[in-house]
């Protein structure tokens, strides 16, 4: 059944997302996500299309995963991710509320010139390319085996139709489409929730099977999740693009619900996995156990939701490439037929990395929110604190040290390596985060104290 009903099902929400994406006429409605007449989007519509781009596929099978192996604490170390949300609320808050900017490379090149702007656009881009690819990957693998021609085909094809509707509105079609795709999403959770919940397999206190440890995998990813949180939100353009789109009580309003929602929902769909790990027999995987326990039909549900999620979040991340192109880094000019060219090299990017790329899941999200941690010092320090005595080069010593760390923690995870020991991923990836957190603190203090050393100098 599962063979013709996915198929099918990308098709129908590919109709839909055609039908209910008008074609860009302006450039304000293609980049800035306007409405022909020129109106905001509701808080309705930010609220749900923030859920939509935030609940990837990627993370909702991380979520699983990460249940599957280290039980709740697993799916609660992701869930903290969502945090991320009530985080980004205050950047965008203070960056464009308090201090005037319209854009975060605006301040970032107003504080750091363009040094600052070069550097997070670098992790920016990264950040973009490793979701194309991880949303894409998860598609591949539910048609396939890696490799396999069904792989092959679903990569391409979901990829070119994705391409295709997301090209013709861009961000103002890609808000639209959002809205639908989140209301199927949800409808298809709820009732996979209900599902799996009145299973007479399933009890509620399952879901708590394994204690909390602190040296266990589960809890050390959940301190990280809480390191991560202040610089994550920053370096995710899809997140900030949304800030710059409503009045300031809509828009604060947005984050404060698009962070519930989501966390709620990647909460319940991590549930599924930790079911999973509870009842599996043996050395079976996470779907084979729940193919086991649940039957045929919620097992579609469940992949339907990866197929939703997976189309609601490329839509959104092509729309933000081609404004972090065109209109951010300025490279070329701000036209629809550019910013549909950018769409296309970026898809190309992203489907190319599913072939040559590192196939573990949650070091796409690891490795950019690692190299994402150089901003730290950047929102406590310059942007919520406003200090603006901080040399260029402690931001671009903190961005070289946190670009480090990601790169040692990408050859770590997928076994390239073993400069850090034998210890878990997980306890690696701890160690990285706190060290480049510290020593990109270490930097603008240092900056500071030799900047105020140097205009005291000046002025005695």
């Amino acid at each position: 059944m599962m063979t013709y009903a996915l198929p099918l099902l990308v098709a129908i929400l590919a109709l839909l997302s055609v039908y209910i994406s008008p074609k860009a006429k302006a450039e304000i409605g293609f980049f800035q996500g306007s409405s022909p007449t020129g109106t905001t989007p509701t808080l309705l519509t930010l609220v749900l299309s923030q859920v939509t781009t935030w609940i990837f596929a990627r993370s909702l099978l991380n979520a699983a995963i990460l249940g599957y192996y280290y039980g709740i604490w697993g799916t609660l170390a992701y869930t903290a991710y969502y945090l991320s949300f009530l985080t980004g609320g205050q950047i965008i808050d203070a960056l464009r509320f308090k201090l005037g900017y319209n854009s975060v490379q605006d301040f970032l090149r107003d504080r750091f010139g363009n040094t600052g702007t070069r550097c997070y656009n670098f992790v920016v881009g990264l950040r973009l390319v490793s979701e194309i690819f991880a949303n894409i990957l998860v598609i591949g693998v539910l048609f396939g085996a890696e490799g396999s021609s069904a792989y092959t085909l679903a990569v391409i094809a979901f990829a070119a139709i994705t391409l295709t509707y997301s090209m013709l509105g861009g961000l103002h079609a890609s808000l639209k489409t959002d809205v639908m795709q989140m209301v199927i999403f949800l409808i298809v959770l709820v009732t996979l929730a209900i599902i799996v919940f009145s299973s007479s397999q399933i009890q509620f206190i399952q879901l708590f099977d394994k204690p909390f440890n602190i040296t266990e995998p589960g809890p050390i990813l959940l301190l990280v999740a809480f390191l991560q949180i202040w610089s994550y939100p920053l370096h995710d353009p899809v997140m900030m693009d949304r800030g710059f789109l409503a009045d300031r009580r809509i828009t604060r309003l947005s984050f404060l619900h698009a962070g519930w929602i989501s966390g709620l929902c990647i909460l319940v769909f991590g549930s599924f996995g930790i079911l999973a790990g509870v009842h599996a027999q043996g050395s079976e995987s996470m779907n084979d156990a729940l193919t086991r326990i649940l039957g045929e039909v919620p097992m579609l549900l469940f992949s339907a939701t990866l197929v939703i999620s997976a189309m609601s979040t490329l839509d959104s991340t092509l729309s933000s490439s081609a404004k972090l192109v065109a209109v951010d880094m300025r490279v070329i000019s701000p036209t629809i037929q550019n910013g549909r060219l950018v769409m296309l090299v970026f898809m190309l990017l992203g489907v190319g990395m599913v072939f040559l790329g590192n196939k573990d899941l949650f070091s796409a999200v690891a490795v950019s929110g690692t190299a994402a941690l150089y901003l730290a010092p950047v929102i406590f320090v310059s942007l919520w604190a406003n200090q603006k005595y901080i040399p260029t080069w402690s931001y671009l010593s903190a961005f070289c040290l946190a670009v480090t760390g990601a790169a040692i923690y990408f050859f770590e995870s997928s076994g390239h390596t073993t400069w850090l020991g034998d210890a878990h991923k997980y306890t690696k990836l701890l160690w990285i985060t706190l060290i480049v957190l510290l020593g990109g603190f270490a930097f603008f203090l240092f900056g500071h104290l030799m900047m105020k050393a140097e205009k005291t100098a000046t002025t005695a």
